[in-house]
């Protein structure tokens, strides 16, 4: 049974067409899982899921690196450690493609420029906007950082649900995992590393 919106209405409506081999394959997913795709609230289900996905995963369309090319070198002075805690972040795991939900605390101790604050969130978003492992995304996180925006050093911790966990399998809510990369000052100078972390609440 075809679906009751038809290309053309989805195309007028703004929404990006959906490949029939992609929705196929959710209808075939609905099917397995025991369900059937042809009843009435599954029939626009394998679109909707379609393009879900598809903006789960921005990430892969955007290099997250462009949000650090803009800098400020009129800091007054300020040679101090600049910090964003508690950004929200979803993702979702390259396992099981469950739901990763957390926070983020970024971190750097600038040399001659800063960045705009956004930015640091932004950077967070690229990454998270793909499959992702939590370890895996702090580095890269980091890494990105380091390399861009050079600075003395940087320290980024995670801490997520996995729904993987809280939702299959051990099925055990209310866990969350904690993932931490430091790199320049922050991996080698202990005082540096305990203040940051200190100033991120942990």
């Amino acid at each position: 049974m075809s679906s009751l919106v038809g290309p053309d209405e989805d195309v007028e409506r703004g929404k990006p067409p959906v490949p029939e081999e992609v929705q196929a394959a959710i209808r075939t997913l609905i099917e397995w899982a025991g369900d059937d795709p042809t009843r009435e609230g599954l029939l626009d289900t394998p679109k909707r899921v379609a393009r879900a996905w598809k903006e789960y995963c921005l990430g892969y369309e955007e290099d997250p690196a462009v949000h650090l090319s803009r800098v400020f070198e009129e800091v007054g002075g300020y040679d101090e450690i600049v910090l964003l805690k508690d950004i929200p972040f979803q993702s979702h795991c390259e396992h099981h493609m469950a739901p990763i939900i957390g926070k983020a605390a970024i971190a750097y101790l600038p040399n001659d420029h800063v960045v705009g604050i956004s930015k640091l969130a932004r950077v967070l978003h690229g990454f998270a906007r793909r499959l992702q492992i939590q370890e895996r995304l702090t580095a890269e996180v980091a890494q990105c950082i380091q390399e861009h925006l050079k600075p003395q050093g940087v320290a980024v911790v995670i801490e997520a649900s996995h729904a993987c966990m809280t939702a299959r399998g051990v099925r055990t809510p209310g866990v969350s995992m904690v993932t931490s990369r430091m790199m320049g000052i922050f991996r080698e100078d202990e005082r540096s590393r305990k203040e940051v972390l200190s100033l991120m609440g942990y």
